[in-house]
């Protein structure tokens, strides 16, 4: 079969001939991968996969987990399928040609797969897993039969399977009462998940083996072992397929094993290395801590708020953990080591002794580092930028680090479409300081077991030129505290936030854009912007095994009401302005709600809310244009532009440097469902479809449509596409294509979108937008 192209498209990297080419390719890759039968030898059949049927006389709680445990026994797998054809076998059947070719062995080597055919299935081995994991799982004496099926160069096999009613538990019990242990055993089963009426099941013994373990050495069994624990179950007494759970300690259980050991001595070494400590070794005690250090490298007092473990207390394996953590959360130590020696021979009134060693090894006091970043940003600029940064930790001997960071870059905003000239170079040097500790005017005794709360300073200023527009001077100063609640929950508060803008040299481009817009003049006149800001976010996306998992994230940012009240108890005569300058007043919040349902570990339906208002009051009409909500582009509305939606219905007259910075608002309301799924590896594919606009509280006459009415909702821009995304673990390039479905700025009777005419080049030149960024979406 020969196929001639020959459609117009000079250039490969065109927008218009990127859908053209993707689907010549696809088509060509699926045509050949329906042929793969042909390449069959003639004594085999390709295997296609298993089929499982599953019968119960009654019903069986926890069948679907039953189902996917025996699912995932079948072996082998069959070839895997793209878009529906076996590509990856076509690959390597092309392979074995005597010429295959260098974009054969390319392709082979991305996707290709070896064939699994019929033969080399074994039923008989994958029924003998099948009824072990049954009888595991409560279900004793099934009957499993397995059955071939041959059609036209293919097979697959059927696995039927009847389960009998599952033997299920009458009562659970410890069997001894004569040690501390035993008492402590006692008490820990009154929490058991093990109840009365559950179904026999292998994996929840082992499973509360385990929480015991872990129990008791909270409570000082340093030696236990979860080994040391054995069931029995009795099924003697009973004819309805109910059985008795008998818990015990295995015999010659050695005895510092069973024995709660407490905690003799406390050392610690904050600056520690292979070589051995010298006579001019310190010891300083704090609190029952020994602290031992030939010249001072960290201030005793400081370091003993990071230990939670206690001289005289029982051994606890969870304050020793924590212990670690908080130690390796200062942010000064390469390794921290926590190690327990027992003391041999000693043991009184029923229990051991532990001495607890710390050893912690300091990282290079001083760094210096340069990087060379490819920056992508939120608002479709990216560029080139250095950064130099010099780090001095453990600056006052108690886990202190300063950092001063200088950054030069350009940017220029891609996929700009008809907007022209949107490039900008910045220059910023910043400085911060980080106590790993609360730092406040009163003495704040922390009672955070999982992480020290931080105190960071900083100070700031940046220089920036949008060339040909305005030249814009920023310096920043914060003061707050961070900290991780668990493993889960972040919180960041910063109590005092100063920022001071100053725009100078304003083209006449940009002053006709602000004359024109009053409301976005006084965005970038108002210079003072002080207030109070707070961060929250709980996140459990990160756990790839969950099935169902998600992120919550709030930030809340109030401004101007502290120079408010500085300026009415200075009686200030202009109640507007603080030290001449004026100021903004607002409060704005926002959350970000993401879910994600994971059909396996790389096949997910994500999707996420995000709602946002900022209410300006006072001197102020609308929120300063840095801190105002925009729509549109990569990790927004995917089908519209980089803020060329909204606000509301507003149309500009032409999308222009102008509109760039009109179509801004005080409200965001978003919504965004994608389905993910892996192409090959490291290349994986998308589905999605956005929704959302931005809002203005207040009317501006220069932006007719633009404030949030009761009707709001049918103001929505919609849109969907598909997308590509190379994830090589530590970075993530992101490729969507996408084009609009609903257009608010239309009269509402044409707002859908009717004619998806995609043959036409003009249709998918005004339609189809693409766009590029590094990381997902959300």
């Amino acid at each position: 079969m020969k196929i001639r192209i020959n459609n117009g498209c000079t250039n490969i990297f065109k927008r218009s001939c990127l859908p053209k080419l993707m689907g010549m390719i696809l088509f060509l890759m699926a045509a050949n991968a329906c042929n793969v039968a042909k390449y069959i030898p003639e004594d085999e059949l390709l295997y296609t996969g298993a089929n499982l049927e599953i019968t119960h006389e009654t019903p069986v709680k926890g069948i679907k987990e039953v189902r996917e445990e025996l699912q995932g026994l079948i072996r082998p797998k069959p070839n895997s399928k793209i878009l529906g054809q076996y590509l990856g076998l076509w690959a390597h059947y092309k392979m074995e040609k005597e010429k295959p070719g260098f974009i054969n062995r390319f392709i082979y080597k991305k996707i290709g797969e070896e064939p699994v055919y019929l033969s080399q299935v074994e039923p008989e081995k994958t029924e003998e897993l099948m009824v072990n994991r049954l009888e595991n799982n409560g279900f004793f004496y099934p009957e499993i039969v397995s059955t071939y099926s041959r059609k036209q160069k293919k097979g697959d096999v059927s696995y039927q399977v009847t389960l009998q009613i599952p033997y299920r538990l009458n009562s659970f019990q410890y069997e001894r009462d004569s040690l501390p242990i035993d008492r402590d055993i006692r008490d820990l089963l009154a929490t058991s998940e093990i109840e009365s009426g559950d179904r026999f099941s292998l994996a929840s013994f082992k499973q509360e083996r385990e929480r015991l373990d872990t129990e008791l050495k909270k409570k000082g069994y340093y030696n236990f072992n979860a080994d040391f624990l054995i069931f029995d179950a009795d099924t003697n007494q009973y004819e309805d397929r109910q059985f008795d759970l008998f818990l015990r300690l295995k015999e010659n259980v050695p005895e510092e094993g069973i024995l709660p050991y407490q905690i003799r001595s406390i050392r610690v070494l904050p600056n520690y290395s292979l070589d051995e400590y010298g006579e001019n070794t310190d010891t300083t005690e704090v609190d029952g801590v020994q602290f031992i250090q030939e010249n001072l490298s960290f201030k005793p007092e400081l370091l003993r708020q990071y230990i939670l473990i206690e001289k005289g207390g029982l051994f606890n394996s969870t304050q020793s953990r924590l212990t670690s953590n908080r130690l390796s959360g200062i942010g000064n130590f390469r390794f921290v080591n926590v190690r327990y020696q027992r003391v041999a021979d000693k043991i009184e009134d029923g229990k051991g002794f532990l001495d607890a060693n710390i050893y912690l090894s300091p990282l290079d006091k001083r760094s210096v580092r340069a990087e060379l970043q490819g920056v992508s940003k939120s608002n479709n600029f990216a560029g080139p930028a250095l950064l130099l940064n010099y780090r001095n930790r453990n600056l006052f001997l108690g886990g202190e680090t300063f950092s001063l960071t200088g950054k030069l870059a350009y940017e220029s905003q891609v996929a700009s479409g008809d907007r022209e000239g949107l490039n900008a170079f910045e220059f910023g040097l910043k400085g911060d300081l980080i106590f790993p500790r609360v730092v406040f005017p009163i003495t704040i005794k922390e009672r955070f077991a999982y992480s020290v709360p931080k105190t960071k300073i900083s100070l700031g200023t940046e220089y920036q030129d949008r060339r040909g527009l305005y030249r814009l001077n920023t310096v920043s100063s914060t003061y707050g505290y961070f900290w991780n609640a668990n493993r889960f929950v972040y919180h960041e508060i910063t109590p005092i936030s100063i920022n001071f803008v100053n725009l100078s040299r304003t083209s006449g481009e940009f002053e006709e854009i602000l004359d024109a817009n009053p409301f976005l003049r006084q965005s970038f006149e108002q210079q003072f912007i002080a207030g109070i800001t707070y961060s929250f976010a709980f996140n459990k996306l990160m756990d790839k095994y969950r099935t169902h998992s998600i992120y919550f994230g709030a930030n809340l940012d109030l401004a101007g009401a502290g120079l408010r009240f500085a300026n009415e108890v200075l009686n200030g005569e202009n109640p507007n302005t603080f030290l001449g300058f004026n100021y903004a007043q607002y409060n704005k919040a926002d959350i970000d709600f993401r879910y994600y349902w994971r059909f396996t570990e790389e096949r997910l339906l994500a999707a996420r809310l995000f709602g946002g208002v900022g209410l300006p009051y006072g001197n102020s009409v609308s929120l300063p244009f840095v801190k105002q909500f925009f729509s549109g582009g990569p990790n927004s509305i995917r089908a519209f532009r980089i803020r060329s939606l909204g606000p509301g219905s507003f149309r500009p007259d032409s999308e222009s440097t102008a509109s760039f910075f009109d179509q801004a608002g005080d409200i965001r309301l978003e919504g965004n469902l994608e389905f993910r799924f892996p192409i090959v590896p490291y290349l994986r594919g998308a589905v999605f479809m956005d929704a959302g606009n931005v809002w203005l509280v207040n009317e501006n006459e220069a932006l007719p449509g633009g404030k949030m009415e009761k009707d709001w909702y049918r103001e929505l821009g919609i849109g969907a596409g598909i997308g590509l995304r190379v994830d090589i673990e530590f970075f993530v390039l992101r490729f969507d294509l996408a084009t609009p479905l609903r257009r608010p700025y239309l009269p509402e009777s044409e707002r859908w979108e009717k004619d998806f005419k995609i043959g036409d080049s003009q249709w998918r030149k005004e339609n189809f937008i693409f766009n590029f960024a590094i990381g997902y979406p959300f």
